[in-house]
């Protein structure tokens, strides 16, 4: 009795060491994954061009706003040399006049704004190139892992093919099945051989694109792990409605459309005059009289000007120009906005299918894989036909090949959604 216990205890024991390092490994390997395609990740967004331009684009818009504001430059006058008039005090031997223009009161200010909100929209631009470039270099490495992934498959498969032929030899050999069974495996053998080498070739354009997304030379090695998992938890949140409009493109339109709202104010402050402060300056010589007081004192004289802006129409054509795109923004968000829940349920309609999909072939392959081997057993003893064998074990392929694309599809699914959905409002520095 002790004995039988001690046994049960080993088992128990050894079972847990068991469960316990196959999850530390699934957890290294998930960990080592993910890592490795942050990496990758980080240079993309450090290098890659698109997202370099789109960064320059916001700097560039950065420096509008002191260009709007600033005040136009003054105008000096300066009379000389000519015939000059006379005065009472002397004659004006030369002229000086300064002035400065000033807009209406808060019009630079409305400028301001209106340069600061397309600034603002520009980073939002800047954010979505981001996005899109992370979500199509996941998309890559995901495709280089499907078609390494199918590649062994296809190459584990010549192996199970060769050992089928020698089978098959086997009972020629021992007169208990024809010849033509190796011939088969040969045509299977050579069509295996082919995927191979289109599934190679087929790598090629995808390992360029993901170089040149990351910014790397056309030729650079590409480290591709030899396993990606999907993770039980759907990024589906409650708050979705709310991330989506937190979208760099519905920011960025959101921005813009603030933006013609200040651009309606300042057409309608530019319809009212500009002051203008100024300073007259006369050099006057002295005339020859002695007793005249103030003999050949300069003359200073302030000045103020306005402008008369009387051509109102091209003010209004400007307002309503700002109104118009206002409203074609508010159109354009709602645009946007349908178009990304429609990709977010479709995404996530993609994503739950993958899932379901991979458990469907994890079942399938179990008992294919039964079945194969219960069929060759019963090749071995006549109890089954070879076709047979070798159809099941297209099967087995068929379903690991289908459950390999299942995980890309699922992989590539959860990228969308992490693509629409935006977590933070500035997640620059996400890597």
């Amino acid at each position: 009795m002790n004995l039988t216990l001690k046994k049960l205890n080993m088992k128990k024991v050894k079972y847990l060491l068991f469960s316990s390092l196959f999850l530390i490994l699934y957890v290294t390997k998930t960990a080592n994954a993910q890592e490795q395609l942050d990496e990758y990740l980080a240079l993309a967004v450090k290098n890659n061009p698109a997202v370099k331009s789109a960064y320059a684009q916001f700097e560039a818009a950065l420096q509008k706003s002191p260009q709007v504001t600033g005040l136009p430059d003054p105008t000096l006058t300066v009379s000389a040399f000519g015939r000059m008039i006379e005065t009472r005090l002397g004659t004006q031997e030369a002229r000086f006049s300064f002035m400065q223009m000033f807009p209406w009161f808060g019009t630079n200010k409305a400028k301001s704004e209106v340069a600061n909100l397309i600034a603002e929209a520009s980073f939002q631009n800047y954010l979505e190139v981001r996005k899109q470039v992370i979500f199509d270099v996941t998309s890559a490495y995901v495709e280089l892992y499907a078609l390494t992934e199918i590649i062994k498959l296809k190459e584990e498969d010549l192996k199970i093919l060769n050992a089928y032929k020698e089978l098959a030899i086997s009972r020629f050999e021992s007169g208990k099945a024809p010849m033509v069974n190796a011939v088969k495996v040969d045509i299977q053998k050579d069509a295996a051989l082919a995927e191979i080498e289109w599934l190679k070739e087929e790598l090629k354009p995808i390992q360029t694109k993901f170089n040149l997304l990351t910014a790397r030379e056309v030729q650079s090695a590409i480290n591709v792990v030899d396993t990606l998992f999907i993770e039980d938890q759907n990024p589906l949140l409650e708050n979705e409605m709310e991330l989506l409009e937190n979208h760099p493109s519905i920011k960025a339109l959101k921005q813009k459309e603030a933006s013609y709202g200040y651009q309606e104010q300042v057409a309608k402050k530019e319809g009212f005059p500009n002051i203008g402060l100024g300073l007259d300056y006369s050099i006057i010589s002295k005339r020859p009289v002695d007793d005249l007081e103030r003999n050949g004192q300069d003359a200073i004289m302030p000045m103020v000007s306005l402008s008369l802006p009387v051509y109102r129409k091209k003010y209004r054509a400007s307002a309503k120009e700002a109104q118009l795109m206002e409203e074609s923004l508010i159109h354009q968000q709602e645009s946007q906005m349908n178009s990304l829940v429609n990709e977010y349920q479709s995404a996530l309609y993609e994503l739950n299918k993958a899932k379901k999909q991979v458990a469907l072939y994890d079942r399938q392959i179990k008992s294919a894989a039964q079945a194969n081997k219960l069929l060759v057993s019963g090749f071995s003893n006549d109890l089954t036909d070879f076709d047979e064998v070798l159809q099941m074990n297209q099967d087995v392929l068929m379903y690991k090949t289908q459950k390999i694309e299942a995980i890309k599809n699922a992989l590539i699914a959860k990228a969308n959604l992490e693509y629409l959905l935006s977590k933070s409002e500035n997640n620059e520095n996400e890597y």
